[in-house]
């Protein structure tokens, strides 16, 4: 089988002034579909520009990138954002939603740029705030929701394109740990249901939510294997804060 992710000794270099940085030196992996994978690091490891190179919102200084069998590597902007709107579902730590917006519109913001008809967007926007247990919250503004509401209205925004890969930046990092447990359920049940989950964290109690852990170090692979202390949950439970 094909892997939904294949990486071959890329790099990212950076020209800082005089100075030129490494960030990623020789990067090889393979994620494959519906894997739930952490990718780990402390600061300056080079996690944030390998998810970068992996959400397309970077391109490597060199190497072969391919996403689902299409050769990624060397796209412009235009190909790279139509390949991000299509194949991946972003989940960032700060939330990025429009704070003059509701749940709903937020939500079906994707959609709009795929040209989607407003009677389906809302249709599917509405669909996936359900499914995320938020129902109830789809008229409200950011502001009047909690900060796990307003992940969960991210993670439905991610979802609504029915995107391959959802790929996750420090999902809880603004959350304390009774909503960070019920959002990364929220992840085990999104896996469950077929989703290959990319999650970026520096958090090991976090990462062993994910079966396999990608450590980075210096800008290389520093190891790579099956989590063997995983969470387990028996169910997933959405709570409605």
């Amino acid at each position: 089988m094909e892997p939904i992710l294949k990486l071959s000794d890329i790099s990212r270099i950076y020209k800082v002034g005089t100075e030129t940085i490494y960030a990623l030196k020789s990067i090889s992996l393979s994620i494959n579909k519906n894997e739930y994978v952490a990718l780990m690091g402390s600061s300056g490891s080079g996690k944030s520009t390998l998810m970068n190179v992996l959400g397309c919102l970077d391109t490597p200084s060199g190497g072969d990138y391919f996403l689902n069998s299409i050769d990624v590597a060397g796209m412009s902007d235009n190909e790279l954002a139509d390949i991000r709107n299509r194949q991946i579902g972003f989940v960032f730590q700060t939330f990025n939603l429009l704070p003059r917006s509701t749940a709903l519109d937020n939500v079906a913001l994707p959609l709009v740029y795929a040209g989607v008809s407003r009677e389906e967007r809302e249709e599917r926007a509405l669909k996936v705030l359900q499914e995320v247990g938020l129902g109830d919250r789809v008229t409200h503004r950011p502001n009047e929701l909690s900060g796990g509401q307003r992940q969960r209205v991210a993670i439905a925004r991610a979802l609504v394109t029915k995107p391959a890969i959802i790929l996750a930046d420090e999902p809880t990092g603004n959350l304390d740990s009774k909503t960070s447990e019920e959002i990364m359920a929220l992840f085990q049940d999104i896996h469950s249901k077929g989703n290959t989950v990319i999650l970026v964290t520096h958090e090991e109690d976090i990462a062993r939510h994910a079966h396999r852990i990608v450590r980075l170090k210096d800008g290389l692979v520093e190891s790579d294997g099956p989590n063997n202390n995983k969470i387990v949950m028996a169910k997933s439970i959405i709570i409605n804060e």
